[in-house]
């Protein structure tokens, strides 16, 4: 299991230490395009609080932190028009441990779209 480190490139970004491509921001969560993008629309939604990973956040957040960044994905895919209602729809992922391929010790999700993703794995 992984543990917090805050000096990973997510919490630095919220720190201002590290700059970013903002889309939204507001009291719970944070959104910023993705620096290396695998579709044609690949954005990143973080908790601004130091959670790990998705298990971390259900175990330990606070309901509004929980709807707050729930609420947070589908304001950023209204925003970048991909949500249903805008576009046609889009593809959220978090990667969880080790298995589940995790790389920064922050929950974050993925938002692609843009385009036709196909198959999920």
């Amino acid at each position: 299991k992984m543990s917090y480190d805050n000096n990973n490139i997510f919490a630095k970004i919220l720190r201002g230490e590290i700059p970013c491509n903002k889309i939204y921001e507001d009291v719970f969560v944070l959104s910023f395009y993705d620096i290396n993008p695998q579709k044609k629309i690949h954005a990143l939604i973080i908790p601004k609080g130091k959670y790990v990973d998705l298990d971390d956040f259900n175990s330990n957040a606070t309901s509004e932190e929980i709807v707050g960044l729930i609420k947070g994905i589908t304001t950023v895919a209204k925003k970048l028009g991909i949500s249903v209602n805008d576009g046609k729809g889009y593809r959220t992922l978090s990667n969880i441990g080790d298995y589940g391929g995790q790389e920064v010790p922050h929950l974050h999700f993925h938002l692609f779209g843009g385009e036709k993703l196909g198959k999920m794995v």
